[in-house]
């Protein structure tokens, strides 16, 4: 029986101990790996994941052969000459095209997790999807859930999040051992299951994107499995859908 761990926040994650033997999943729900769904949802090629925004500008500007979205948010400000990460704003404009993205907590922790045999970003949006991959896919490895958390504090939304993959993985009748941690966060989703919008917007991130005027963008993210869509972060480089990829995973 494998072992299932959920880490609370992006700075738990110690990559020394990160191998051929532990699958990640991180979770930003609001709203990096929200963003990162809904990004190749809506067509986009890939996602490549840096950790600031000094990062992504040296990134573009090294492959200037080649043409990139920037977006981004640090402490929840967009960059200045990027696109905010707001999900809803990239449909029709991501088609086909290559984005660097760079986030507070969500990108990080996805590079912080890429010694791992396989890395995957899941939200609200797409945890159902992730979670069936995962168990077709699952040679009893260790599975890593990944919080994000909010500059270094706990967050709720992302903890929900955890739950109901956690929930979904469990329905794909996968056996896993569940460390108390994750079988917490399990027993929130479980108690709290249809309340995902009310959880998000009460949340102190989710107060803050009230006040910035995105309920939409709450509302949006808090919509269960809408996308067959399977973020993998590829040789630490790009997130790619696995659903579409050509290459074996």
């Amino acid at each position: 029986m494998g072992k299932l761990h959920l880490l609370m926040k992006k700075e738990e994650i110690d990559d020394r101990k990160l191998n051929d033997e532990k699958l990640v999943v991180v979770f930003d729900v609001l709203l990096a790996t929200s963003t990162i769904t809904a990004a190749l949802a809506f067509g986009a090629k890939e996602v490549i994941p840096v950790m600031n925004g000094q990062e992504a500008v040296q990134f573009a500007n090294k492959n200037m052969g080649k043409e990139f979205i920037l977006i981004g948010e640090y402490e929840g400000k967009t960059i200045e000459g990027f696109l905010a990460p707001n999900p809803l704003d990239l449909k029709g404009i991501v088609t086909d095209q290559s984005i660097v993205l760079s986030t507070t907590n969500g990108t990080v922790a996805l590079k912080k997790s890429q010694n791992a045999k396989r890395v995957y970003a899941a939200s609200i949006l797409n945890a159902n999807a992730v979670a069936n991959h995962l168990s077709l896919t699952y040679k009893d490895e260790s599975i890593i859930l990944v919080c994000s958390g909010t500059s270094g504090q706990f967050n709720m939304e992302d903890f929900y999040g955890a739950g109901y993959f956690i929930d979904c993985l469990l329905n794909e009748t996968c056996h896993l051992d569940l460390s108390d941690s994750a079988k917490s966060a399990h027993y929130l989703y479980l108690g709290m299951k249809e309340k995902s919008n009310e959880i998000f917007a009460e949340s102190n991130v989710g107060k803050l994107l009230m006040l910035y005027g995105f309920e939409e963008e709450i509302k949006f993210v808090s919509k269960k499995s809408i996308f067959n869509v399977v973020p993998i972060f590829e040789n630490g480089k790009s997130v790619v859908n696995a659903q579409t990829s050509e290459k074996t995973i």
